[in-house]
């Protein structure tokens, strides 16, 4: 819970002051009572006294002052609530060295399955592209809210060729930045990017994010892969060779960083999968604040007619 008026709050420090007020009036009270009649004496001039509840309707008008002072204060509380016509960019290496296996059944494999499963989790009201890429970007299904469309895309990626991050990036910036909006606004966008190496080719994928930043356009990274994956690649002159293929944990979390996104990292499929089901509640939900005001309102007023009630019962007065 957070307030709206925090401030207001610093009026409960008259509680405990009231608090002290209240006890000294039971002490003149008592030394009243005992200058009127000797303290043996006291039950024959008055058998029948209130007791404890003489002090029940203070004790509930103070409780009711407590409420109304946090009333005052606007609370409200924050709870998830589902993005509408949000757009994500589901941004993925399919270079060669997404065939490395350190990653069962296979890196490439293991992404398309967790981005199927992000796809089947967020809500339907999100608008969800992909793009594969290695030298060159592609984008395979622009932003849409049709699912078949969209798993359809994930399932022709296949791995070959270099990797280009930043302009696997500035492409994705491009189509976002012309999905229609309402009353001339874009709306919310990211990109979720997944590779496995360092980008080898085109412009700078730092200074690409640097970009999305000034978009207001985040950028998560996933890092893919374990430091002994390998695949194995033809040799000039006939064979084949073994050729180490560890992920870029380093350089995705620059990108992260410089969009104002968050970096992630897999060495499993499992854990890959929970990095999309992290993103997946991340992107598909905002946190939205709502006033409870009325609410504890309603509830000091109760406590202050109670304790009216117990007074006028019991006394016949009001406190």
């Amino acid at each position: 819970m957070s307030f709206g008026a925090p401030l207001v709050l610093l009026a409960l420090l008259a509680l405990p002051i009231l608090a002290l007020w209240y006890l000294r009036q039971q002490g003149r009270r008592r030394a009243q009572a005992a200058a009127f009649a000797r303290p043996h004496l006291q039950r024959n001039v008055a058998p029948r006294r209130p007791g404890w509840r003489r002090h029940a309707p203070y004790i509930a008008m103070a409780l009711a002052l407590a409420v109304l002072i946090v009333a005052g204060a606007r609370p409200q509380t924050t709870r998830a609530v589902e993005v509408e016509r949000a757009s994500i960019m589901l941004v993925t290496d399919n270079s060669g060295s997404m065939e490395a296996t350190d990653v069962a059944p296979s890196r490439l494999t293991a992404a398309k399955q967790a981005a199927q499963r992000f796809v089947a989790k967020v809500p339907s009201r999100l608008n969800i592209g992909v793009l594969a890429f290695n030298q060159t970007p592609r984008v395979l299904q622009s932003p849409t809210t049709d699912r078949f469309d969209v798993t359809s895309a994930i399932e022709r990626m296949t791995p070959s060729g270099g990797t280009a991050t930043g302009e696997a990036i500035a492409t994705s910036l491009n189509v976002l930045k012309h999905v229609p909006g309402e009353l001339g606004r874009r709306p919310p966008s990211a990109i979720v990017l997944l590779s496995d190496g360092k980008s080898t080719s085109g412009r700078d994928p730092v200074a690409a994010a640097r970009e999305a930043r000034r978009l207001h356009i985040p950028i998560y990274t996933v890092a893919l892969g374990t430091p002994s994956g390998k695949i194995t690649v033809p040799r000039r002159g006939g064979g084949t060779q073994t050729v180490p293929v560890p992920p870029d944990p380093q350089s995705l979390a620059a990108i992260a960083r410089a969009s104002g996104g968050r970096a992630f990292t897999a060495q499993t499929a499992s854990g890959l999968s929970q990095v999309y089901e992290k993103l997946g509640s991340q992107l598909g939900h905002r946190d939205e604040k709502r006033q409870i005001t009325s609410a504890v309102a309603g509830g000091g007023l109760v406590l202050l007619l109670g304790a009216a009630a117990l007074s006028l019962g019991w006394f016949g007065r009001l406190i």
